[in-house]
Parts: structure tokens; C-alpha cells; sequence
């Protein structure tokens, strides 16, 4: 039976809110090294309630603030999509998540030092996961070019995938308008093709082989992402229902 969490996007208390969380199980069994305030998050989870406030403003057909965003929740199924590869070649998301459970994580492309850092753990925890049976791809607003020097940087083995126009991050809604300072390069490192000048709230999504959402991670302040015992345990949990 699938367990439906909510998620509260209220406005009034946004700011006071360190994460978004979703989850398709009531507990994990955490390890010892997972830190209290991750434990909170994960207490917490069921009491927020999916709301986006009546007076919310929006640009290009998302809101102007990231804890504005309004995401696909878990038992949801991810919509169609067709990306793009460090090669430029089409890659049918869909049809990949089919072959084995996916950890899908979001970030906001090679040149945020959070998002490296964020890739450099996957890479550490890669082979653990590959073991429990999970494939890891990783989606950002770089073009195909920026992925490959990301992936030489960091010395990646897993697959990055190419959101250019973000057609993927508003379709599971996470992309919000970046601020201005940001208008300078976005163009550029997405090859042209971020006209909008949006970003995607960083976001992690463990999904099963017929595309639904088992957990989420969700988090508007983009300096926090999940821990790598946190990702591993969430992904241990879940295994067996994959």
C-alpha cells in the first residue's frame, strides 16, 4: 500500500523550513552517522502539506522563489522526457529508468561548487549503490560540452544527463527564475538555450523501474544537500520494494 506524504510550501513559513522531504516509508533505519537535524527532517516529513499560496509570483510560468516551487510528490510517476548526454545524443529517461531503480538527483549545473561537491560524494557512494541493484544519473542546466568537462573534473563513472531548457525540471516541478546575478552565464553554460534564465531547486528522487517516486529530497536553500549516509540508507531501505 503506498504511504502519501504532503508537502507544505506555505509561504509564512518557508523561510524556517531547512528541507523539503518526501517519503514513501514512515522510517528508515538510520545509521549511526546520519546526522539529528536529517533525523528531524525525516520526523517531520509527514506533516507538510503540498499548498503553493495564492500569492505566489511567477515568471515564465514558475515562481520567482525557490521555496515556491511545487514538485512531484511520492507514488507520482515522472512525466515522459527526452534528454541529452555529454554527447549530445537523445536519451529517453523513461526508457532508462525502466532497465533498474534510479537514483535521480537534480543540481544546478558544474560551475556551483555545492553541486560538485554533491557529485564528488555520489561518486564515492557510487559502487555501493550499483551493488543494491540502483543506477545513479545525475540532470543540470549545463549543455553537453559543460557535462563532459564536469565529468573529467570530478571524474565521474555515472551518467550526467543535459536539462538545457529546463523542460524537465519544470516538468517535475522544481525550476524557478534565478536572480539576476545569474543572467551573465546561464545562457552560456547551457549552450544558449536557457533563455529564461531559470534554475532547478537541487533535488534527489530515488525512483522504481516503472517511474514512480519512492523518496524525495527537496531542498530550496541550495548550500544544503542530502549526506551520502543519508542517500545510502534511504536507498537500502527501498531496495526490496524496487
Amino acid at each position: 500500500m503506498k504511504t502519501t506524504k504532503k508537502i507544505n510550501f506555505n509561504r509564512a513559513g518557508s523561510k524556517n523550513i531547512l528541507a523539503f522531504l518526501a517519503l514513501g516509508i514512515l522510517a528508515l533505519n538510520l545509521p549511526s552517522n546520519v546526522s539529528a537535524a536529517e533525523k528531524t527532517h525525516i520526523s517531520k516529513a509527514k506533516i507538510f502539506e503540498k499548498t503553493v499560496s495564492d500569492t505566489t509570483k511567477m515568471v515564465s510560468g514558475v515562481p520567482l522563489k525557490p521555496e515556491d516551487v511545487s514538485p512531484l510528490l511520492v507514488g507520482e510517476k515522472i512525466p515522459t522526457l527526452i534528454l541529452s548526454n555529454d554527447k549530445g545524443e537523445s536519451v529517453d529517461l523513461n526508457k532508462v529508468v525502466a532497465e533498474k531503480p534510479t537514483i535521480l538527483v537534480f543540481y544546478r549545473g558544474g560551475w556551483c561548487p555545492f553541486c560538485s561537491k554533491q557529485l564528488a560524494g555520489l561518486q564515492e557512494i557510487q559502487k555501493d549503490l550499483t551493488d543494491m541493484g540502483y543506477q545513479v544519473i545525475a540532470v543540470s542546466t549545463d549543455s553537453p560540452e559543460n557535462l563532459t568537462k564536469t565529468m573529467t573534473k570530478e571524474k565521474l563513472s555515472y551518467t550526467l544527463l543535459s536539462d538545457a531548457d529546463l523542460s524537465a525540471s519544470k516538468k517535475f516541478g522544481i525550476a524557478y527564475k534565478s536572480p539576476a546575478n545569474y543572467d551573465s552565464f546561464l545562457p552560456a553554460a547551457s549552450g544558449g538555450r536557457n533563455v529564461d534564465k531559470l534554475l532547478p531547486v537541487p533535488s534527489v528522487f530515488i525512483l522504481n523501474k516503472v517511474g514512480e517516486i519512492a523518496f524525495e529530497y527537496i531542498n530550496p536553500n541550495f548550500k544544503q544537500r542530502i549526506s551520502s549516509s543519508l542517500m545510502k540508507a534511504a536507498a537500502e531501505s527501498l531496495r526490496n520494494q524496487n
